[in-house]
């Protein structure tokens, strides 16, 4: 690492959003489509609220299916939602005039769950989607418009010492302060009554929440919400530009900070034992490098966050560690165990009688001086939404000490929140995960036919797959495919000629970045060449034996180190792909079918030195799996047509089909689903072994 050094960088500025609605566009929408309109605008733009965060609501009138009369109709983005991507069926539709009426069954601050289980009656039309938490703060508000919105520039107001101050200053009483109080139904009925006795006020600032707003139409609130963000992203700013922000610096960003984290994140991840697996996501924006290498870093970094919304993605705090010790497995061991014990004692000092049993210990956000920010999670999405809504938090901290103290949420708040029963019974609803979810695999050749196949086959059972393949273009080409297909989040693409050991160090090291280490590994990338022994070229036996046996190697060699950190954890799995050639002779590829074999014992011999750190190594051999495969593009499939005496076009296909004992053709599919079988838990006791998928030849029954 880089030695200390204290520069006096100016501090990172907030974002000041600008209105993008578009007249053009919304003038032939319905109310309905209006409030999605303005929804979308908000949650789109990070500056105005984070992934899931903030709640939209219009009052609107609609036909009551069964009396016919036009009746008041509440429209809330619904549980669990996203303003930012979300359609019409989204939103919770409720009887304004239930809603009302609920008070009715309220009793004081202790009926706040009790009142949740009302929302369901007051549905409007039957619609599924359930009511958010939020509902009471805008059903109770006489409003026809509101919007609850969670920006960093304004929680940073919400969550400092001098936060009501700034908000007199800023607006002149034209917004009004609510002391912290947990969403629910009580601080709607506190809100309600507050904006009553303050008829003035254009929006209320919930401390340690975010601000409220309402208007009369949908482009008034977006624009009036638009705006209430801009004047406090400007305040900050301006007490910003005098001084670095936290202190100042006092480590600077490492220029190799991105191998640091790939050598890191791996170890780390082989620490965190669990019920489940990580997925991890690492980020050296400018955010999170000013916040960690900065001289407040420390005392900042234990208070954790301050909003709701990034608690329950963060945990109580971070884990942070010290950057000249990364090289010290027993200090990162000592450290999670710590981290763990830390968890338990607040768990325990918290706990009420009815609370769920403990979840979890180990960290979510893993904050390095000089590296950056590293978050780990079941699932490549909750993990990068777990960092992002951590650099929400930075933000948030950089603001709020620029007028004051930061505030974090008090500590029986902060487990109230993470161990809300409401909160539980939410997650107890959540599907189960795919079988394959918490794992990760590197598939090479991945942009042929089989490495894809299998590809996909692995990212359908909710895998993290890394593409390496030596053609940029292809490999590129099938990520975009699978990212729309699967998401972005779980699948990763990287340039690897495996007989180069550089890249294939490289690619390694991207899957370790990006993902946070490797469970499972596909050696399939291949060449097929044909020749008679006099015509088998010096040149041509040398390719075949560097993609096919050394390229195997060198695959295996440098995915070792990260199976063997997963033996905790139940252990890791290889799988070669490799052929009928390899076990059973064949006429002109003495070059091809020697090189398989020698990848094939490769994987025997590997069978037996991974055996004790839980790396299990099979082998799936393939025979004539034309249709999808990029091999059989080129001269091999003239080459192997010559060998037999017919066709290259379809004569070849049918020859191998009735070849084979079951007549039928073998397809990159049927190669994937033998790989998913030995890559998966599915097999966990088996190793060493070969399956062949050739719809039968008698000359390759392994013996």
């Amino acid at each position: 690492m880089n030695a200390p050094v204290a520069l006096s960088r100016s501090a990172t500025r907030f974002a000041v959003p600008v209105s993008r609605w578009d007249d053009s566009r919304a003038a032939a929408m319905t109310p309905a489509e209006l409030l999605l309109y303005r929804s979308n605008l908000l949650g789109s733009d990070l500056t105005v609220t984070n992934f899931g965060g903030g709640n939209t609501s219009a009052k609107l009138t609609e036909i009551d299916p069964l009396t016919g009369a036009a009746v008041e109709v509440l429209w809330v983005k619904g549980s669990g939602g996203d303003i930012g991507s979300m359609k019409l069926d989204g939103f919770a539709t409720l009887y304004q005039e239930k809603l009302l009426s609920l008070e009715r069954h309220y009793g004081g601050p202790q009926d706040d769950d009790k009142m949740v289980g009302y929302l369901p009656h007051c549905t409007f039309n039957l619609n599924g989607r359930a009511a958010s938490i939020d509902t009471p703060l805008h059903s109770l508000l006489p409003f026809a418009h509101v919007d609850h919105v969670h920006p960093d520039a304004i929680i940073a107001l919400a969550a400092s010492s001098g936060g009501e101050a700034a908000t007199r200053t800023i607006w002149g009483g034209r917004i009004g302060w609510l002391p912290w109080k947990r969403p629910g139904y009580t601080l709607g009925v506190q809100l309600r009554d507050y904006v009553k006795a303050n008829p003035h006020v254009e929006g209320v600032m919930l401390a340690g929440h975010g601000i409220i707003c309402w208007a009369d139409s949908a482009k008034a609130c977006y624009e009036h919400t638009i705006e209430l963000i801009a004047d406090a992203a400007a305040y900050l700013n301006a007490k910003l530009a005098d001084a670095p922000a936290f202190g100042g610096e006092k480590v600077a960003p490492d220029d190799d900070r991105a191998a640091i984290a790939a050598a890191l994140m791996p170890r780390l991840r082989g620490l965190m034992t669990g019920a489940r697996r990580k997925v991890g996501h690492f980020s050296d924006d400018g955010e999170a490098l000013e916040f960690v290498g900065s001289v407040e870093f420390e005392r900042l970094a234990a208070l954790g966050t301050s909003c709701p919304d990034h608690f329950l993605r963060t945990k109580i705090a971070p884990l942070t560690l010290d950057p000249a010790r990364l090289s010290d497995d027993a200090y990162l061991a000592e450290k999670l165990e710590d981290y763990r014990r830390l968890y338990a004692a607040y768990y325990d000092r918290c706990k009420r009688a009815d609370s769920p049993a403990m979840r979890d210990p180990n960290p979510v956000v893993v904050l390095v001086p000089g590296v950056g920010r590293m978050t780990f999670a079941t699932d490549k999405t909750t993990a990068r939404l777990a960092g992002e809504f951590y650099g929400n938090a930075i933000n948030v901290m950089r603001g709020a000490e620029a007028i004051g103290d930061y505030i974090a949420l008090d500590e029986q708040e902060a487990f109230d929140i993470e161990y809300w029963l409401l909160e539980e019974a939410k997650l107890q609803r959540m599907p189960k995960p795919k079988p394959l979810v918490g794992r990760i695999a590197l598939v090479t050749g991945g942009a042929g036919g089989i490495g894809a196949a299998t590809a996909a086959r692995l990212l359908a059972d909710g895998a993290c797959v890394m593409l390496a393949d030596r053609d940029a273009a292809a490999v590129e080409e099938v990520r975009a495919g699978f990212a729309g297909q699967y998401g972005k989040d779980v699948v990763r693409a990287s340039v690897v000629d495996v007989t180069d050991e550089s890249q294939v160090e490289a690619g390694f090291q991207a899957c370790a970045r990006e993902f946070g280490g490797l469970d499972m590994l596909v050696a399939n990338a291949g060449i097929a060449s044909s020749a008679p022994i006099e015509e088998t070229t010096k040149s041509l036996w040398d390719r075949n034996y560097d993609v096919l046996a050394q390229g195997y190697f060198l695959t295996a060699k440098h995915a070792w180190p990260l199976l063997k950190g997963m033996s905790a954890q139940g252990g890791s799995s290889v799988v070669f792909i490799g052929s009928k050639n390899a076990v059973a002779a064949a006429t002109n590829a003495s070059a091809y079918a020697s090189a398989k074999a020698a990848a094939n014992h490769l994987a025997r011999c590997l069978a037996l030195e991974g055996a004790p750190a839980g790396i299990r190594v099979n082998i799936v051999n393939p025979d004539a799996v034309i249709k999808g495969s990029r091999i059989w593009d080129g001269d091999w499939r003239k080459e192997r047509a010559g060998a037999y005496g017919i066709d290259s076009g379809s004569e070849l296909e049918e020859h191998y089909r009735q070849r084979s004992m079951l007549k039928r053709d073998v397809l990159p599919s049927d190669i994937a689903e033998a790989v998913y079988f030995l890559a998966s838990d599915m097999s966990a006791k088996s190793t060493g072994n070969m399956i062949n998928v050739d719809a039968g030849n008698a000359q390759a029954f392994t013996r």
